[in-house]
C-alpha cells in the first residue's frame, strides 16, 4: 500500500499508541506460569506490518516498548520488554515480508502460518538460552526454587526438569495460542484499516496519492 509520508507517520504514531495501551492493560496469566502473560501489544504491530510494510510495522514494536517504558517502566527488570521486542519485530519482519512478496488471500494465510511458526520459534530459544537465565540471575540469585513454586500447577515440575516443563507447559503453548489470536484478529480488521488508510490518502494527499497496486480486498478469498 502506498501511502503519504505525512499519513504514514500518524498511522504508526497512534498504532503504538494503542499497542502500549494493550501491552499495560489487557492481559490475562497463564496458568501453567503465573509470570507470563498472554496480551495483545503485537497486534497493531502486525496489522500496520501487513498494510505499510514491515519498516513501519517495527517502528510500531519499537515506539511501544519506548512509550510503556517512559510511562509505567518495568516490572522484569526489563527482560519483559526484551521478550517483547525480540518476538514482535521477528513476527512482523516474517509475516508482512511473506505478504509484501504474496499480496493475496492465500498469500495472507501463509503470512499468518509463518507468523505463528516464528512467534513459537523465537519465544522458545529466546527462553531456553538466555530469558530465563537473565530472569533468575536478576529476580532469585541464580536460584530456580522461586521459579518453580510459581510454575506449581506444572504436574511433576522439580528441580531436574523445570526448564524442560516450562517449554513444554508454557513457552510453547502460550505463544501458539496467542499467535494463533493475534493473527486471527488480524484477519477480523486489517482490511477495514488498509479501507481506512486509503480513504485518508484521498481525502487529504489527492494530489499525491497513487491508488495502490493491491488493496485490502485480496484478503477477500477467491470464489471465482
Amino acid at each position: 500500500m502506498r501511502t503519504n509520508r505525512t499519513l504514514q507517520i500518524v498511522v504508526i504514531a497512534n498504532m503504538a499508541a494503542i499497542s502500549a495501551l494493550l501491552y499495560s492493560t489487557l492481559k490475562f496469566p497463564w496458568p501453567f506460569a503465573t509470570f507470563l502473560d498472554i496480551q495483545f501489544s503485537n497486534l497493531p504491530a502486525i496489522i500496520v506490518g501487513f498494510a505499510l510494510g514491515p519498516k513501519s510495522g517495527v517502528m510500531v514494536v519499537l515506539l511501544k516498548t519506548v512509550i510503556k517504558l517512559a510511562i509505567i517502566g518495568t516490572s522484569t527488570v526489563y527482560v519483559g520488554e526484551l521478550a517483547d521486542v525480540l518476538i514482535g519485530t521477528s513476527v512482523v519482519l516474517v509475516s508482512s515480508l511473506t505478504y509484501l512478496k504474496y499480496r493475496t488471500y492465500k498469500g495472507a494465510l501463509l503470512a499468518s502460518v509463518l507468523g505463528v511458526i516464528t512467534w513459537v520459534v523465537v519465544a522458545v530459544f529466546a527462553n531456553y538460552f538466555f530469558l530465563v537465565d537473565w530472569y533468575l540471575y536478576l529476580f532469585f540469585d541464580n536460584d530456580p526454587a522461586p521459579l518453580i513454586a510459581m510454575m506449581s500447577n506444572i504436574p511433576g515440575i522439580n528441580e531436574d526438569n523445570w526448564m524442560r516443563m516450562y517449554i513444554l507447559y508454557a513457552a510453547i503453548p502460550m505463544n501458539m495460542v496467542l499467535g494463533i489470536l493475534v493473527y486471527g484478529i488480524t484477519f477480523l480488521v486489517y482490511k477495514r484499516l488498509a479501507h481506512l488508510i486509503d480513504d485518508l490518502n484521498e481525502k487529504f494527499f489527492p494530489k499525491k496519492y497513487k491508488s495502490p497496486t493491491t488493496t485490502a480486498d485480496e484478503l477477500e478469498p477467491n470464489t471465482q
